[in-house]
């Protein structure tokens, strides 16, 4: 598998192993990642720790994989596909917490910017180099890693091609923690503890409440809220209950 997941004492890891290629997304990734959030969000697991295999955490999307596609599959398929997978990831009920163990270039990023938190370890790059190749940031680089960083942020990586170091990204807020090579991992178990030592039900609001006031699926997140305190009142039951006895609901 390309990528792995693992669900252990209530943390969810999920890997990317494809680290011949430096993790770089092919369909089959993009397809996976879809799957493994769609299993994550029925889980009992309550916060999710998002790594690389070896020297890269992804170096985006996989060329080859996208090269040959005409323009319409490229759009259709390839770019519509990678936001429906990054989409899930971003809207997880759970916490996210990405180790940059490598560096996060073009797609890679745009992946761990769909997290809640980044640790990036102190050898490793963050930039977005897709306008270089003659595309753009495909899977949300210019819209929720402009929501998530600051428009200026992005327009310094994806038009003027900079690309920043781990200590360059702590101080602009591309990254939260900054950690010395190998010990990404280990902080990221810490915080991983750090929630699960609260309130999972109070975190989980809270979570889809931040992700609404960020613009990050409003909608869903305001007709589920509006939903449970529905599903939980007396109008309900008796509804229910009317519906079952063929008879006026009594409200």
């Amino acid at each position: 598998m390309t990528i792995r997941l693992k669900i252990t004492d209530g943390i969810a890891h999920l890997t990317l192993a494809r680290a011949e290629k430096l993790n770089a997304l092919d369909t089959a990734m993009i397809h996976a990642l879809s799957d493994h959030c769609r299993d994550i969000e029925h889980s009992t697991a309550r916060v999710v720790i998002l790594a690389g295999e070896g020297k890269a955490f992804c170096a985006g999307g996989d060329i080859e994989a996208w090269a040959g596609a005409s323009p319409q599959d490229f759009g259709r398929h390839w770019v519509r596909g990678g936001h429906a997978a990054f989409d899930a990831l971003a809207r997880l009920r759970q916490p996210v917490i990405a180790v940059l163990d490598g560096h996060a270039l073009g797609g890679g990023l745009e992946l761990a910017a769909c997290a809640d938190v980044r640790i990036a370890e102190k050898h490793i790059k963050i930039g977005q180099p897709e306008t270089g190749l003659g595309i753009i940031p495909g899977w949300s680089g210019t819209q929720r890693a402009t929501r998530r960083f600051g428009a200026q942020i992005v327009r310094r990586m994806a038009i003027f091609g900079e690309v920043f170091t781990a200590d360059a990204a702590c101080d602009l807020g591309l990254v939260d923690h900054v950690v010395d090579t190998g010990h990404g991992m280990a902080k990221a178990l810490e915080m991983a503890q750090a929630v699960l030592a609260r309130s999972p039900r109070a975190t989980e609001l809270t979570k889809m409440l931040i992700n609404a006031a960020d613009g990050e699926d409003r909608e869903r997140v305001l007709e589920a809220l509006a939903g449970a305190l529905a599903a939980g009142s007396d109008d309900l039951a008796e509804g229910l209950s009317a519906f079952r006895e063929k008879r006026p609901p009594k409200f």
